[in-house]
């Protein structure tokens, strides 16, 4: 075997390695001003009217390119669901179970009032018109997952009476926002975060809530 024949075997074997898919460069940028566009889109037209073609003159990218990366506006709705859980949030640590809540449900109140049509609200619109976009199940199963520190800290400052349900116990806490604002369209009033996180602690502290941490 001579040298050019063994230097096409080795380019040969290390030919896949140069093939492999790059995870950021063109494929992010591409993501990201796709997903901004959905975003910006659902904001101004709706789910009813977002099309994968709207998106892609948004974006500024070839429509084939979306259709052969995402296939389908529900698809399109999964992955801004998904790209809004590759953070880092965590609930912060305000010192009381109260004040944990009241935190959260600040940020709940700020997410549902943001002044005008917000992104949080139109994906959860969205959620129940694709089968793709239940993806925001997933979002919410995340975020109470990451929660659940919250009912830890409580129980180890030993303001619960025992172990308690973490799922059972966020949701009594946040339930009145999202029906107050989003079901009864009622006027925004600043107190309610503070008022469902004040009722959630004290039902919290006589062990309405009692069950796995």
């Amino acid at each position: 075997m001579d040298s050019r024949t063994q230097a096409t075997e080795d380019s040969g074997r290390q030919e896949p390695a140069t093939k492999r898919p790059r995870t950021g460069g063109r494929s992010a940028r591409v993501r990201a001003q796709v997903l901004e566009a959905v975003g910006a889109l659902l904001l101004e037209a709706g789910y009813d009217g977002l099309t994968v073609d709207t998106v892609a003159e948004r974006a500024g990218v070839h429509r084939t390119t979306v259709y052969r990366r995402w296939g389908d506006v529900g698809r399109l709705l999964a992955d801004v669901l998904d790209a809004a859980s590759d953070d880092t949030w965590s609930p912060p640590d305000a010192g009381s179970l109260e004040d944990d809540l009241t935190a959260l449900n600040q940020e709940v109140y700020e997410a549902l009032t943001g002044g005008g049509p917000n992104l949080t609200t139109a994906l959860i619109a969205a959620g129940f018109r694709s089968a793709e976009a239940a993806a925001l199940s997933r979002f919410w199963e995340d975020r109470y997952a990451r929660c659940a520190v919250v009912v830890t800290r409580a129980a180890d400052r030993g303001e619960l009476p025992g172990p308690a349900d973490s799922r059972a116990l966020l949701v009594a806490a946040t339930a009145p926002l999202y029906h107050e604002l989003l079901l009864l369209r009622a006027v925004p009033d600043p107190t309610l975060p503070r008022r469902a996180a004040a009722a959630a602690a004290a039902a919290a502290r006589t062990g309405a809530y009692g069950g796995p941490c």
